[in-house]
This record gives structure tokens, C-alpha cells and sequence, in this order.
């Protein structure tokens, strides 16, 4: 897949998410073996205003290129301004967003709102890509509902505005994140397409991502909620992709990863914001791993990083015990069995 420059064969990506990807987050990811990264979606109006929040979602480092910016918004005129200030950060490209579902930026126009004025958002597209020297994408879904499944007209508009890659979120809008994601329409979209589509929707393991190549021939894989808490993901996917199978991450692995992800959000957000928004990881980081419910309350209700810190060095002491008694139960379950065969079983003699 080439976008300008940047040239990667089946690149496996990290998904825009609000409150998700922030450079601690992408960084991990990249670590992890992600090709391509993306910031959280930034609002046009808030960059153009020189809104701190907004401002701040700019910040990239270069261990996490290839890095887009992604904005998004609904009228051209802010949406070149804060493409040009997105550009002035020095992403490698920069990506329009025309597939947030929420209602606080669809229901005003923005977003997958936009797929319901295609006019507007060709004019916006073309409007960002003569303004910027810099590699132009968008992101999208099929449609706005069931009976407006446009994601055929979408592409062909896109491709004439000038955008360098497409990605695809196979749901409509009025499905939000219910149901399952139609990656045929995605399929039909990249039969049809001139320029890289990137498939996203739905991969939730590295067999997720294999298989959509496989059936759809995506030039890339996108990966949203299923990299929360588990960044391991994208090795797993990478090494599947030359048909290598790798073990799950251990105990170990999963708690000192989610360990230096509090600290590296802390240091990004603070100490507040940096515990709050770790919450929504805290979960895959430790999904079926022995009593966990006990402690997953406990890290979504602490608010002192330092207590979280040691509550997770404890439950990872607490797991060894767990598996090494488990271990001598299993050892010792063997040789019961066996012990009760050679009494029951009758001996064997030479003839």
C-alpha cells in the first residue's frame, strides 16, 4: 500500500479513538508492531480557534511514524485552515474524518453526518488536498443506514477529490457500533477503487485481520477496539500474516505493559486525566486471568496511580501462585491417575 511516500505491504493499523489513541497509546502500539498510527480525531473549529485541547492533539514523535492527524468538521473554509495547521505539526499525512457516528458531530453535520451531503464533502476533500502538500485520506462507513448504503458513490467522489487511501468501517451509521460489520461492501468498495482501501470493523484477533485480507483483498487492516488494552494485537496479526502462530502474552507480560502504560499516560495527561482514561483498558489488559473481578474494581475506582501500580504487582504475585498451584494440582491428579491404573491394571509378564 503506498500513501505518498509511505509505502507498506498488508500494513496492519491503529484506529482513531477518541480518548484512546493519544501518543502514549500509539506508541505502544508501534512497539507492538503497528505500521501506521493515527491521532485522536481533532475538531476543525477547535484548531482554528487555537482551543488548548484541541491544540494538544497535535503533539507526535517520531517512534510512532508513519502517524496521521486526523480532523474533522463541516465547513471548508476551517477545515483547510486546520488542515494547514495539522500539516504545520508535521504528520506524514493528514486523514478527514466522515465516519464519527456520535451524535454531538454527526447530528451536526460533521463526521458520518457528511454522508448525507456529498456534495459538501467532495468540496471539502478537494478543498484540504489543494491546500496542503502533504497526502490527503479519509475514513468513512457504507452508509448512512440500511436503505443508504452509498460507500460505491462515496469512493468514486473521494478518488476524484484526491485523496491518496480510503479507509472503510463496514457498519452504517444508524448502527453506531451494533451489530456486525458487512465487509462485502468493503470488498465491492476495493473492486471498484483506484487508490489503497483499508478495511476496518470487527478485528478482534490477529485471525480477524488475516482472514479479511484473505477474503476481501484489502490493501490494508485498520484495528480499533480490539487493540483497547491489548496492543499486543498487532504483533499477533503481523506474525500471522507470514504464518507464524505466537503464544498469547503471559500473565507477566500483560500486567507490566498495562503498568507502563498508567505511567506513560501520567506523563502525557497527568495525574487525573492519565488515571481516568487508563480505566477503559484495565479490562483486555487482564481479561481471563484468575480472580479479576475483585481487582478490575479496584483499578476503575483508585484514583492514587501508585496504589494501582501496587495492586497490579500484587495480582501478578497472586496469579503466579495461582498457576503454580495449579500446576502441582495438575502434576498431582497425574500421577494419582496413573497410580490408581497400575493397581487396577493387571501386570504384564514375558512369555
Amino acid at each position: 500500500m503506498k500513501i505518498g511516500a509511505i509505502e507498506i505491504d498488508k500494513p496492519i493499523v491503529l484506529a482513531p479513538m477518541e480518548d484512546v489513541t493519544d501518543p502514549s497509546f500509539r506508541r505502544l502500539c508501534k512497539r507492538f508492531g503497528a505500521d501506521i498510527v493515527y491521532t485522536e480525531f481533532i475538531s476543525s473549529e477547535g484548531l482554528r480557534r487555537g482551543a488548548a485541547r484541541s491544540c494538544r492533539k497535535l503533539k507526535i514523535f517520531d517512534d510512532e511514524r508513519p502517524v496521521a492527524i486526523q480532523i474533522f468538521g463541516n465547513e471548508i473554509e476551517a477545515m483547510v485552515e486546520a488542515a494547514l495547521i495539522a500539516e504545520a505539526a508535521n504528520p506524514d499525512f493528514i486523514d478527514i474524518n466522515y465516519g464519527c457516528p456520535a451524535k454531538k458531530v454527526a447530528g451536526r453535520g460533521a463526521g458520518s453526518g457528511l454522508l448525507c451531503n456529498p456534495t459538501l464533502m467532495e468540496d471539502i476533500t478537494a478543498a484540504v488536498v489543494k491546500a496542503v502538500k502533504l497526502p490527503v485520506t479519509a475514513k468513512t462507513r457504507i452508509g448512512w443506514d440500511e436503505h443508504n448504503i452509498t460507500i460505491l458513490d462515496t469512493v468514486k467522489r473521494l478518488e476524484g477529490a484526491g485523496i491518496q487511501a480510503l479507509t472503510i468501517h463496514g457498519r452504517t451509521r444508524s448502527q453506531m457500533f451494533k451489530g456486525a460489520a458487512d465487509w462485502t461492501w468493503i470488498k465491492r468498495a476495493k473492486e471498484i477503487a483506484t487508490i489503497p482501501i483499508i478495511g476496518n470493523g470487527d478485528i478482534w484477533t490477529a485471525k480477524d485481520a488475516v482472514k479479511h485480507f484473505q477474503i476481501t483483498n484489502v490493501d490494508g487492516a485498520m484495528i480499533g477496539r480490539g487493540a483497547i488494552g491489548n496492543p499486543f494485537i498487532f504483533r499477533e496479526a503481523k506474525a500471522l500474516m507470514q504464518g507464524v502462530e505466537l503464544p498469547p502474552p503471559t500473565f507477566h507480560e500483560r500486567i507490566h505493559v498495562a503498568i507502563e502504560h498508567l505511567k506513560m499516560s501520567i506523563e502525557w495527561k497527568g495525574e487525573k486525566y492519565g488515571v481516568l482514561e487508563m480505566r477503559r483498558h484495565y479490562a483486555s489488559y487482564l481479561k481471563g486471568l484468575p480472580n479479576v473481578s475483585k481487582v478490575r474494581d479496584f483499578l476503575v475506582r483508585e484514583e492514587q496511580w501508585q496504589n494501582i501500580i501496587d495492586r497490579l504487582l500484587e495480582y501478578e504475585h497472586e496469579c503466579e501462585q495461582h498457576f503454580v498451584e495449579g500446576t502441582f494440582d495438575k502434576l498431582a491428579q497425574t500421577l494419582n491417575d496413573h497410580s490408581k491404573r497400575l493397581v487396577l491394571e493387571p501386570a504384564v509378564t514375558e512369555s
